[in-house]
């Protein structure tokens, strides 16, 4: 979600800022409190943070870049991840990147065109008895395999006007 563009402004980027004082110790949950209402970090963003605490941008940058919970890159609507642990790795997780990534015509940390999915690889999700294990938007799918993979995205049609 581009809260930024869709005409949101900014506002909302000052009232997390208010809620913090002006400590650097805090910089990690406001950046982590946009992450969670715009789905990433805007430029935008990023300037208001830099000016409330008067830290370089280049140290928010390094933070974004760093924290793999972070993102500077929309992602889409769908924020797909397939873990490939130990477990779902030999589970055959990367059966199931192959099958997303021909459904759906991206890779890993990429979104597509229309802004719907977004694709991503973790490393490990703590679900190894499920395994192997995605997650979309917070909802966990076990032991799924590549078969099952556009059954999946269809249900989430329901959930949208677009076709996959």
């Amino acid at each position: 979600m581009d809260c930024i563009k869709q005409g949101e402004g900014t506002t909302f980027v000052r009232e997390i800022l208010d809620r913090y004082p002006k400590e650097q110790r805090f910089l990690l949950a406001i950046l982590q409190d946009i992450q969670k209402r715009c789905g990433y970090l805007p430029r935008e963003a990023l300037e208001l943070v830099r000016e409330h605490l008067d830290v370089p941008l280049s140290r928010l940058y390094s933070m974004a870049t760093f924290y793999k919970a972070l993102s500077l890159k929309p992602k889409g609507r769908y924020a797909i991840k397939v873990c490939d642990g130990t477990a779902c790795h030999i589970r055959d997780s990367r059966g199931l990147v192959d099958a997303l990534e021909k459904l759906l015509g991206i890779g890993p940390g990429e979104t597509t065109e229309d802004g719907r999915f977004s694709l991503e690889t973790v490393n490990c999700l703590g679900s190894c008895a499920l395994a192997p294990v995605m997650v979309i938007n917070d909802v966990y799918y076990a032991k799924v395999t590549p078969e099952k993979i556009a059954g999946i995205l269809r249900r989430l049609e329901g959930e949208d006007d677009g076709d996959i």
